[in-house]
C-alpha cells in the first residue's frame, strides 16, 4: 500500500473559535503521527493547538479525533531525532518543530 503524502489537520481558533484546516507533510511512527512546523511556534496551527490540544486530523478516507502536543527537542531527543530521519527520508526535509497527533478514536 502506498502511504499518503499529506495529513488534513484541524484545529480550534484559539482566538476565534473556529475551525482551522491546513494540509501538512507527516509520518507515522508506533501509531501516532508527527507533523513539523517551518515557522515553529509562530505558526497559527501551532498557536491553535497550544490554546486546546484536542484536533482532528484525516487520512485518504480515515478520519481521526485526537490530541496533539509539541515535542520537547531536549528532553524527547531520540523521538525527534527518528521523527526527522523519518521525514527526511519520505520529503528530503526535516527542518521545523515537530508536533505528535495522537488518534484518541477513529471515526
Amino acid at each position: 500500500m502506498i502511504e499518503s503524502h499529506f495529513l488534513y489537520l484541524t484545529t480550534v481558533g484559539w482566538k476565534t473559535g473556529k475551525q482551522h484546516r491546513i494540509e501538512i507533510w507527516y509520518v507515522n511512527y508506533n501509531g501516532k503521527y508527527y507533523v513539523m512546523s517551518e515557522l515553529g511556534k509562530n505558526a497559527h496551527w501551532v498557536q491553535n493547538i497550544n490554546h486546546n490540544t484536542r484536533i482532528s486530523f484525516s487520512i485518504d478516507a480515515l478520519n481521526y479525533e485526537g490530541e496533539a502536543r509539541v515535542i520537547d527537542f531536549l528532553k524527547e531527543s531520540q523521538l525527534a531525532a527518528q521523527v526527522s530521519e523519518m521525514m527526511n527520508a519520505k520529503y528530503k526535509w526535516d527542518q521545523g518543530l515537530i508536533v505528535e497527533l495522537e488518534p484518541l478514536n477513529f471515526g
